[in-house]
């Protein structure tokens, strides 16, 4: 069973791209993701080749072309593709390149800018999905991207995971931060994106959405979606065109030694809130512009990108204790979160 892993947001935002970069299984339930034991979805056998594995895995990967932006999708049923949002932009209108070099006609679904993803239904309906790995990989494992970087269709570069739960903080992002992604070392370009991160045996361990470029001191830093949350989005995405995710409506900014002198306050890492939105779930848990947040539910609070990672955990309408530094004191506040559609 796949783990659900839902993207999340404190407020109305939209991924910033400063960072960007760039089945077939007749018995499937509508509505329901390809199971990796489906006997129509191909796996490689545990120790193949890397030849082998990418065999397996080349017929699941497609160009995207909306307009002037290119990219990457993976097969997620035998007439859906799915990509990043960043990829489609505004288009509703696609088209896809297949791994046969055929090019068919394609139609967007259904968007969701907060987890940067989307999912487009194929003129074709024989299309090879990809085998779906429900577990996180684990650090050190081999990694396969497979994609279109800079148009080159079919290319397939080789590393590990490099690590899982990453993130990237806002201000290398330019907009919102990226958070709970796998990071690889497998080469990650313009292009890449949509395209899948594959494990040893071919199944799809993630969408290729973000690298930080060699300008910015960068060697081989590329991160992908995991799969658990492209299942939950996607799934979403087919079902009603759109897919929710915990609201909690909050601004937050980082605890600098100048902010926590001003505030007044002990702790030594957290998020502070800036704005809390009126009639939000914040302002009905009774979060306050100038508290730090160092918990969110079970999770610890060191930074901006922590709360967003934590929401990934929790759905809404789920109650969690928030704690935070109020002045020289520690409060919770109880929260029911609220939904928003991304």
């Amino acid at each position: 069973m796949i783990g659900r892993r839902r993207a999340a947001t404190l407020a109305l935002v939209v991924l910033g791209a400063g960072l960007l970069a760039g089945c077939s299984d007749d018995t499937a339930p509508e509505g329901k993701p390809v199971a990796e034991t489906s006997p129509s979805v191909s796996v490689a056998p545990t120790g193949a080749s890397i030849p082998d594995v990418v065999e397996v895995v080349e017929p699941s990967v497609v160009t995207v072309t909306a307009g002037e932006s290119q990219g990457s999708g993976v097969v997620y049923r035998k007439d859906v593709v799915v990509t990043n949002q960043h990829v489609v932009g505004s288009a509703r209108a696609v088209t896809l390149t297949l791994a046969d070099g055929a090019t068919v006609r394609g139609t967007v679904v259904g968007t969701d800018e907060i987890a940067d993803l989307a999912v487009i239904r194929a003129a074709r309906t024989n299309l090879p999905a990809a085998a779906i790995r429900s577990d996180l990989p684990r650090a050190g494992e081999v990694a396969l991207a497979v994609g279109s970087p800079l148009g080159f269709e079919n290319t397939v570069t080789q590393g590990i995971i490099s690590g899982v739960g990453r993130q990237i903080p806002s201000e290398q992002t330019g907009g919102r931060p990226l958070v709970d992604l796998i990071q690889t070392d497998a080469a990650i370009s313009p292009g890449n994106s949509g395209g899948g991160l594959f494990d040893a045996q071919g199944r799809l361990v993630g969408i290729n959405e973000a690298y930080i470029p060699p300008a910015a001191g960068a060697v081989s830093l590329g991160f992908a979606i995991p799969s658990a949350t492209v299942v939950d989005v996607a799934d979403q995405l087919l079902t009603s065109g759109k897919a929710t995710h915990p609201y909690l409506g909050v601004s937050l900014t980082e605890l600098t030694d100048a902010v926590r002198n001003a505030l007044g306050v002990d702790a030594e890492k957290g998020a502070v809130v800036v704005r809390v939105a009126a009639g939000s779930p914040a302002a009905a848990g009774g979060l306050r512009a100038g508290d730090v947040i160092t918990m969110l539910g079970a999770e610890t609070v060191e930074a901006v990108e922590d709360v967003y990672a934590a929401l990934r955990t929790v759905d809404p309408g789920d109650r969690v204790d928030v704690v935070v530094q109020r002045g020289g004191d520690a409060t919770t506040a109880s929260v029911t979160l609220g939904r928003i559609t991304g």
